[in-house]
């Protein structure tokens, strides 16, 4: 009896009528579906050139793509560190009951979290440093104008590599460090072990903005 509770029980949560992941299946078929009305409709009506992702890519602004970057980077950033301090700090709330001398040990694990909106937080100092304005006869010359199209995608890039790196350290360092705490409440011996692989869970994070330093390094848009 026990088995077919928890088997419907199962069966709501993730695969049931309502359930969020049908949620989100019906969303994404009906964002597909709209995409492709939308294409179907350009097509039939003699407008298909309008409907060019390349066309819209190419007439946004390079300060919006700067911007984006900028706002991925610390978005991405946080998320990272909020979800992984939500999952250590949980963990070692919950062990804490049992052994409370692992409170303090453990709030090691919520610094290497935190260290992770650090890292985005400098990368958008970085980038943000690259952005200046520009008169709209120098910033659209033939000249230059393709070079701060360059330079904005570099920059939009280098926030999103930062910022998706950022994203999978949080929450790598929060995983380990919920083990951890859960491991030191049962076995005080294990924290060291654990704590050398949540060392090398951060430094995922590191790899990210060395290569967003070298990607947005002097990639100015405007100034012109």
């Amino acid at each position: 009896q026990h088995y077919f509770i928890q088997s419907n029980l199962s069966s709501e949560m993730y695969g049931g009528k309502g359930s969020y992941s049908t949620g989100c299946y019906w969303t994404s078929y009906a964002t597909l579906l709209a995409f492709i009305a939308i294409g179907l409709y350009y097509l039939f009506t003699g407008r298909s050139g309008e409907y060019d992702v390349g066309w819209v890519l190419e007439h946004i602004s390079p300060y919006t793509w700067a911007c984006l970057g900028i706002a991925a980077a610390m978005f991405l950033s946080v998320l990272g560190a909020a979800w992984g301090m939500f999952v250590t700090g949980a963990s070692i709330v919950g062990g804490g009951v049992k052994a409370p001398r692992i409170k303090t040990k453990n709030l090691v694990s919520v610094i290497f979290c935190e260290a992770v909106a650090i890292y985005g937080i400098i990368i958008a100092i970085i980038l943000v440093q690259n952005i200046n304005p520009g008169t709209q006869e120098g910033f659209y010359s033939p000249e230059l104008y393709p070079k701060n199209v360059f330079n904005g995608y570099c920059l939009f890039f280098a926030g999103v590599l930062t910022g998706m790196c950022n994203l999978a350290c949080g929450i790598c360092v929060g995983i380990i460090g919920s083990g951890a705490a859960l491991a030191d409440a049962q076995n005080s011996e294990l924290f060291v072990r654990i704590l050398v692989i949540e060392i090398f869970g951060s430094a995922i994070g590191l790899f990210g903005v060395i290569v967003a330093v070298l990607l947005g390094n002097n990639k100015k848009v405007g100034g012109i």
